[in-house]
């Protein structure tokens, strides 16, 4: 086996964790599984992590603090509301892409287990996190502030579960067609206001133009 710097080693460790989690499942991949996929040996795993369990909590919060990242960049920046709430779906959908039913079970099904506890603490937290982003966003005007977010959340995840029909995605020539329909038929809801529409563009207009306005 090639030896593998040591700053490497993590990454490629929870990474190759992710890989195989995410196709087989947490209880069918073994330790030797992830140190052969990453080219690293038994050694430095332990290096690194206490066991299989320990490198899977790794691996989740690296794809939800991503995922956090992400988020982040959509509502911070100048797009419209409806270009945000596509972006914010096909974010959604991408994080769910190559996620394996043993996955999904291993998970969520062995309830009472360690790393389900682990992943349902995550949740709440990148809920929380994103709902908050989200108010930030109403607060600015990008969104019209008389709604709640958390039901948007709630119809983001039965979205997922449309997309993935097989009878209503034969309707359409591709996956993106209809995300465009589904945030097309929320967008009228939480498209900002005449008011908030005003405060968001004063939001993002650039510093160098404001100071060039004369006071009325």
């Amino acid at each position: 086996m090639a030896k593998v710097a040591r700053r490497d080693a993590e990454n490629l460790l929870i990474g190759a964790g992710h890989e195989l989690f995410w196709k087989f499942g947490f209880k069918r991949v073994t330790v030797e599984d992830v140190c052969k996929k990453a080219g690293v040996s038994k050694m430095s795993f332990y290096r690194y992590f206490d066991n299989k369990t320990d490198l899977a909590k790794r691996v989740l919060d690296k794809v939800l603090s991503d995922g956090i990242e992400q988020f982040r960049n959509i509502m911070a920046d100048n797009d419209t509301a409806a270009n945000k709430m596509h972006r914010f779906i096909a974010l959604k959908i991408e994080g769910t892409n190559n996620i394996s039913k043993e996955f999904i079970a291993d998970i969520y099904g062995d309830v009472g287990s360690e790393i389900q506890q682990y992943m349902a603490k995550l949740t709440a937290h990148t809920i929380t996190t994103m709902m908050e982003e989200f108010r930030i966003a109403q607060s600015k005007g990008v969104f019209n502030s008389n709604f709640k977010p958390e039901l948007l959340f709630a119809l983001s995840n039965s979205y997922i579960e449309l997309i993935k029909s097989p009878a209503l995605s034969s309707l359409y020539g591709n996956p993106q067609e209809m995300i465009v329909e589904l945030v097309n038929l929320i967008t009228h809801g939480i498209a900002p206001t005449g008011a908030e529409l005003s405060t968001s563009r004063a939001h993002a207009q650039p510093a160098s133009e404001k100071k060039c306005q004369k006071p009325d």
